[in-house]
């Protein structure tokens, strides 16, 4: 007798846990409309920093996942963690059965000639080739550096500028580096003393006319971010207009979304703004901005649109507790602050993690890949996936 007791005690207890998940309460107490399934990890190895993902998925439901791998140094030799580093290439493995297991061993995308690359930022277009854009960083003379006086720098790290590269045969090969020109009135060089070329770490789209749009970044005073387009699946670029830019707040690492009724939104980083999302609109293709305060937390921004029109945003959440957050927005993004958070991590060992991007798999769920560290341990990429209720 005691013994069922303790068996319908139990069911209670699994039936009352099941209907919280199937609520996805957040922090708040809020229902969403989005549930996590399950977290997994997508690449792994305790010699390699990995960080700064970026997903795609293929025609035939393949996912191609690309990110940054560097030696891990304070792993190795007694070193420290660091974002800039002359071994850092761009790499990508790949998963045919929707994200279960992923190739072991990651393939070269591109190793920079002259230094480290950083966020391979990955976006399919319509015919099915990937353009994947980056940036790079020299490793020189600290004394070389210091004299250098209209490049961004690290010490002893000075910039290199954006470069593109573009595979048409599902990421096997690829073509470039293709070289964009600067921002319009940016004044900053680059490592070799020519005019630094254009940038982002963020998602370009391609809208219905074959054009892809590239929020990019101008390093002359506060960062600001500016639209350029290409024609020519990104060989070439023209500089549009300003996305948003002002005197105090920095703006960067920005994310271009296409809504249902053809409004262009921008999800932009901020610093100077207390860790606030910029949100800047376009009602004309991208001639004219308006941009204002998102009045959410977090950092960088990634948003796809789903078949209904809906937006999910994706977020880095750098601050206490650690992790990864995301928000199924309205057609129009205009809800943003209103909408739901849905905590997909709250278990990071500290804030260098995030940087997640999303992609929607065949059967319509969606999956996040992002990097983690636990404990402050090597970072690795990992994944989530999230279903819509």
């Amino acid at each position: 007798m005691k013994k069922s007791w303790r068996t319908l005690l139990l069911l209670i207890l699994m039936a009352s846990y099941s209907a919280l998940c199937e609520s996805s309460p957040n922090a708040k107490g809020e229902t969403t409309q989005l549930k996590k399934v399950c977290d997994f990890i997508i690449y792994q190895d305790p010699m390699f920093y990995s960080a700064f993902p970026s997903l795609v998925v293929r025609p035939d439901g393949e996912i191609l996942c690309a990110f940054r791998r560097a030696p891990d140094r304070r792993a190795l030799w007694e070193g420290k963690t660091s974002h800039t580093d002359p071994n850092s290439y761009l790499v990508l493995v790949r998963s045919k059965d929707g994200g279960k297991t992923w190739t072991k061993e990651p393939e070269l995308i591109y190793a920079h000639p002259l230094g480290g690359s950083q966020d391979p930022c990955m976006v399919q277009l319509a015919d099915g080739s990937i353009v994947c854009t980056s940036y790079a960083w020299a490793l020189l003379p600290q004394a070389t550096v210091e004299k250098m006086q209209h490049t961004v720098s690290h010490p002893p790290f000075a910039f290199l500028g954006g470069y593109i590269m573009r595979s048409d045969d599902g990421g096997k090969t690829w073509k470039g580096p293709f070289i964009p020109p600067p921002v319009k009135g940016d004044k900053c060089l680059d490592a070799l003393g020519k005019p630094c070329p254009a940038f982002n770490r963020g998602a370009m789209i391609q809208r219905s006319d074959g054009t892809l749009y590239w929020a990019v970044a101008s390093r002359t005073g506060p960062t600001s971010v500016h639209l350029m387009t290409s024609s020519d699946r990104g060989e070439t670029w023209q500089y549009v207009a300003p996305i948003a830019k002002d005197e105090k707040i920095t703006l960067n690492e920005s994310s271009l979304i296409e809504t249902a009724n053809g409004d262009l939104v921008c999800f932009i980083r901020t610093a100077d703004f207390d860790d606030h999302l910029v949100v800047s609109r376009s009602k004309d293709g991208g001639k004219t901005w308006q941009w204002e305060d998102g009045k959410i937390i977090g950092h960088p921004y990634h948003a796809v649109r789903l078949k209904d029109g809906r937006i999910f945003l994706v977020y880095g959440y750098r601050h206490e507790p650690f992790g990864v957050r995301a928000r199924l927005l309205n057609p129009d993004c205009t809800n943003i602050a209103e909408a739901p958070e849905l905590i997909i991590r709250d278990d990071g060992g500290n804030g260098d993690l995030g940087y997640p991007w999303a992609a929607i798999l065949p059967d319509g769920r969606i999956m996040v890949a992002y990097y983690f560290n636990q404990s402050d341990g090597t970072r690795f990429i990992a994944g989530s996936l999230i279903e819509i209720k």
